[in-house]
């Protein structure tokens, strides 16, 4: 009898086809190779010429109104008074970075101050600059790091700018383009992981430093190449206590947490490997639990079980080693159970209270809880009904948080609350950038395969007749604890909605919907939950007759990228459009491309025969067949995208070319991940998304 392995082994053998083997089109994995290149512009002029119409040219104005409009709401970040605000519109497309004082901003009265002018730094260095962040540091918030990424790129040059006078300071902290984290531990003091100092499979840092003004670095702390990636974090409350925690991810969603000491000494805490740290309160840190996890405050107390999914805090005290029995310690306190159609979205700390986002049934609630040492309590914050609710900052010295409340049909809400009373008042609210009126928004189930019932939400005219014919858009995501909420999508709304088009969104399993046991449903060898929840919904809304196959499109990028390509693989019958973008496809090599061997602990290793076996099973890219009568996809990617390699795209459209099977590919060559840096590249982006669907499913 053969062994497990063998008959793994085996089985991947008769998976593939002979292609696989030497895969003929491995040559446009060359991100920046002149053959690849060449490609490329070859197959954006046929895009082009397919997409870029004069239907396409109302479809980009309107997209071009969306994202440049004044009408919109800034993204703001609180750093003690500070109040720091990204914005972009048509005259700053780079956008720039600026700042008011809280004071003013509650007086009605903010007078904003521009920090960092993107479009004259870009211009004055003749550079390709997309904004990546900035980052103060406490107490005094007058020296910043500035984040600069080439071209969107994950990867960023890091500088410091002295906030008083406006300008990088002259010696002071630089660091070249790379995957890096850093933190500030003092105003002379960093605390960095960065790439260049040695990189995992994955291509991030493992390696972590201490890093005073006018020094060399120290080392503190060494990962291994194997890992992830291993990132610093400085934790401080509002008394000014201080924790500096290293975080090792041994892969995507295990970690092991460390404390390092004034003295220089790394402590491993006893902290569940699946946990996040979001942030200190009264020298407490506040975790959310994404396993069980036990713990005995004093023996003969019996040990108490944590739901995967909670929230609790914990003194960096209580979790370090105390002897043999390691797992016996106190000052445990649990904020927030979850129960079972509830999860834990979003979670921040302000001075003295801790605000989380709450989803009950894929809706969200905002909760403040306070308390601390003496037991925590909670009270609700203001939301709305069939909403999404989004924690957009919290403040580090008083109680102040800004958060989101936003519906398919409802536009975004920007509130300011005090998290210890618990009002909150409007700030800013969008207008309408879409017609709603007849628009209805539903919430359906649909039975999957294994008899799991997956909701999802359906937007369509209240009069559209249930004939089946209803020009139809699917989206979902399904993967990495992500959940997909009932949000306002202004792009939709106007190029898809607004032109008679319906819009479902379904929260299949693998994202975070209902905690961390809807995610781990569909991982690694259960993958294929995700897909046959996916194939549900499609077929759930043609039994409701709301589509039809004909009239039936799917999007999807990144992992959803990968969603969208193996329903095009698997169920080509139910669907005549498919937008791919930014995708992983081929699931065989995606591990060779950086930085996907970060992604293993989703997906399952291809080096192994029995994990690559269940991979071969749905890998899109080696699924395609002659002969089979595939719906025409429209594939795009980026050629600066560094965290999804652009060659999974590329290879793809080139397999369907070399099996005679029909396809539009638009690679952009700016803008990253997000492949959209600028309301020009925006426009260009949903302008030709949303022509390709209507071409496909309403003409």
């Amino acid at each position: 009898m053969k062994s497990p392995v063998l008959l793994a082994a085996a089985l991947l053998a008769v998976s593939f086809p002979a292609f696989a083997q030497t895969d003929p089109h491995q040559w446009l994995e060359g991100v920046d190779d002149p053959a690849a290149l060449a490609w490329v512009a070859r197959e954006n002029a046929k895009a082009v010429s397919a997409l870029q119409d004069a239907r396409y040219q109302r479809l980009h104005d309107e997209a071009f109104e969306i994202a440049s409009t004044d009408r919109r709401i800034p993204t703001y970040d609180l750093a003690g008074d500070n109040l720091f605000s990204w914005w972009q519109n048509a005259e700053h497309v780079r956008g720039v970075w600026r700042r008011t004082s809280m004071k003013a901003y509650r007086r009605g009265a903010p007078r904003w101050e521009t920090v960092v002018d993107l479009d004259k730094l870009a211009k004055a260095e003749n550079a390709n600059w997309v904004w990546k962040g900035g980052d103060c540091a406490a107490p005094a918030y007058d020296r910043c790091l500035i984040y600069l990424s080439d071209g969107g790129k994950d990867a960023v040059a890091v500088r410091e700018l002295d906030l008083s006078t406006g300008r990088f300071v002259e010696g002071g902290f630089a660091f070249p383009e790379g995957k890096q984290s850093i933190a500030w531990v003092d105003q002379d003091t960093l605390i960095t992981s960065r790439a260049a100092d040695g990189a995992t499979e994955s291509g991030y840092g493992y390696v972590v430093k201490l890093q005073k003004r006018g020094q060399a670095p120290v080392e503190v702390f060494r990962g291994e190449p194997g890992d992830v990636s291993v990132t610093p974090h400085v934790l401080r409350d509002a008394q000014g206590r201080q924790a500096v925690i290293i975080e090792r991810g041994v892969d995507y969603f295990h970690s092991r947490f460390y404390s390092l000491g004034r003295d220089g000494k790394v402590t491993r805490l006893n902290l569940p490997e699946r946990a996040t740290i979001h942030g200190y309160i009264d020298a407490q840190m506040i975790v959310s639990l994404q396993q069980e996890w036990s713990y005995q405050d004093e023996a003969p107390v019996p040990p108490q079980h944590l739901k995967a999914g909670s929230v609790v805090s914990v003194s960096v005290s209580a979790v370090t080693p105390k002897g043999p029995q390691w797992d016996n310690f106190h000052d445990v306190g649990v904020v927030f159970e979850p129960g079972p159609r509830q999860s834990v979205e979003q979670v921040a700390v302000t001075a003295n209270r801790l605000v989380a986002v709450i989803n009950d049934n894929v809706q969200g609630r905002l909760v403040s809880f306070g308390g601390g040492r003496s037991g925590w309590t909670s009270m609700p914050l203001p939301g709305a009904d069939n909403a999404a609710i989004l924690i957009e900052t919290a403040s580090d010295v008083d109680d102040d948080v800004f958060y989101r409340i936003e519906g398919f049909t409802a536009p975004t809400q920007l509130k300011l609350a005090d998290a210890a009373s618990g009002k909150a008042a409007t700030r800013m609210a969008m207008p309408n950038q879409f017609a709603v009126k007849g628009l209805v928004v539903e919430q359906h189930e649909a039975v999957s395969k294994d008899g799991t019932r997956v909701p999802y939400f359906l937007v369509r005219h209240k009069d559209a007749p249930l004939d089946g014919q209803t020009p139809t858009l699917l989206h979902a995501y399904g993967g990495f604890n992500i959940s997909k909420a009932p949000l306002y999508e202004a792009f939709v709304g106007k190029l898809w909605l607004e032109k008679g088009g319906a819009y479902a969104v379904a929260n299949i399993r693998g994202g975070g919907e209902f905690g961390p046991g809807w995610h781990e449903a569909a991982l690694k060898q259960n993958r294929q939950r995700a897909y046959d929840d996916f194939f549900a919904v499609a077929e759930d809304l043609i039994a409701r007759k709301v589509t039809s196959p004909r009239r039936l499109g799917i999007y999807g990028r990144s992992n959803g990228g990968l969603l969208v390509g193996v329903a095009m693989t698997q169920r080509p019958d139910l669907f005549n459009a498919v937008v791919i973008e930014s995708p992983l496809l081929d699931m065989m090599r995606y591990h060779e491309l950086p930085p996907g061997a970060s992604w293993i602990g989703e997906y399952g290793d291809p080096r192994i025969p029995e994990e690559a076996a269940y991979i071969a099973r749905y890998s899109p890219y080696q699924a395609l067949k002659p002969g089979v009568a595939y719906p025409l996809p429209y594939i795009t990617t980026n050629t600066k995208d560094d965290r999804v390699h652009p060659g999974h795209a590329r290879k793809f459209a080139a397999r369907m070319a070399e099996i005679g099977a029909p396809y539009l590919y638009f690679e952009n060559t700016e803008g990253g991940h997000a492949n959209g840096a600028d309301p020009y590249a925006q426009a260009v982006r949903w302008g030709m998304h949303y022509n390709y669907l209507m071409q496909r499913l309403m003409d």
